[in-house]
């Protein structure tokens, strides 16, 4: 039987692990994720109980990606790092950058490291089938991450450079803080909008705080946290926090292509997979002489699928970046 070549994809953030199988042609033949465990009623894991929990995962996904499929690994790339700056560094992306190397080595394939931004990047492209050349603005909205991005395209992989975005907590932590306020799991954001469901959709006004290309949360927090007590509904706080989001968002965009001669934005990260958000800035943006792209919503939470198309790309350029980064 003839096996087919594929590129296997790692990545170990901050709650999830994920491997990925891209054949040579790019596509996605298999891929399996394990969302970290939080403690009800905590806001998170400590980097240490996070990497011990990606090393307990990975042996555990390696098998479950290689049942019922025949293939032939030909290269490895893992996330190595949050950014792709020199002093980027997050303990849990060891998990990744040591289980790809050990792998590489002794299948004596190549090794490509990226960062974990430019997965989420790649990841929300590949999802949409696009390739930028030229550069672009993205927004990268996640448990810890609210960017705004000017993403310049290399041979492979993308030089990033940060614009805007918050100056306190991401657009996630205010998710995650109310949401665990409410006795929801963590991360709270899909169970946020699954409470959506079960009233009326109703907006409480938070208000926003934007200023240029920097917007903050923890304004719009604190004013919700002192009016959780009073007589709202867990459907009309759901609503309103995405509501608060996607109008900080939608200034923040708006005073972005005023300051910055681009006109495509990319929109990825877990917080980028909620419809509310998603479907309000879609509405508004329809105005605007803009493309905004949304990368599809199981591709923009976390997953091995952008690094793993990343490795693809290094290696068909026959090992030009083996061991970048």
């Amino acid at each position: 039987m003839i096996k087919e070549a594929v590129v296997l994809g790692l990545d170990t953030s901050n709650y999830t692990t994920s491997l990925a199988l891209i054949n040579l042609k790019g596509e996605l033949l298999k891929e399996e994720r394990q969302l970290l465990p939080v403690k009800k009623g905590n806001l998170g894991l400590r980097q240490s109980e996070a990497l011990f929990q990606h090393i307990k995962n990975m042996p555990l996904l390696v098998e479950a990606i290689s049942e019922n499929i025949s293939y032939k690994v030909v290269a490895i790339a893992g996330a190595i790092k949050p950014r792709p700056v020199e002093e980027s560094y997050m303990p849990v992306f060891l998990a990744a950058a040591s289980f790809g190397k050990t792998m590489g080595s002794l299948w004596k394939v190549p090794f490509y490291g990226f960062s974990h931004q430019e997965g989420h990047i790649e990841a929300g492209l590949w999802s949409l089938g696009l390739k930028f050349e030229k550069p672009f603005l993205a927004l990268h909205l996640s448990g810890g991450t609210t960017e705004l991005l000017k993403i310049i395209p290399q041979k492979v992989g993308y030089e990033i450079e940060l614009l805007g975005g918050t100056s306190d907590i991401s657009a996630g932590q205010f998710i995650d803080r109310i949401g665990v306020k409410l006795n929801l799991p963590f991360p709270s954001g899909a169970h946020l909008e699954a409470l959506l469901s079960e009233g009326e959709k109703i907006d409480m006004n938070i208000p926003i705080a934007v200023k240029g290309t920097t917007l903050s949360f923890s304004g719009p927090e604190t004013f919700l946290q002192r009016r959780l007590d009073e007589n709202f509904s867990s459907s009309q706080i759901a609503f309103s926090i995405f509501q608060c989001i996607a109008k900080s968002l939608l200034k923040l965009i708006k005073n972005a292509f005023k300051k910055y001669p681009y006109q495509q934005l990319l929109i990825v990260g877990g917080v980028a997979s909620n419809q509310v958000i998603k479907n309000f800035l879609e509405d508004q943006l329809q105005k605007e002489k803009v493309a905004v792209y949304f990368g599809r919503p199981k591709y923009c939470s976390d997953n091995a699928v952008g690094i793993g198309a990343l490795g693809l790309e290094s290696y068909l350029k026959k090992d030009e970046f083996a061991l970048r980064g």
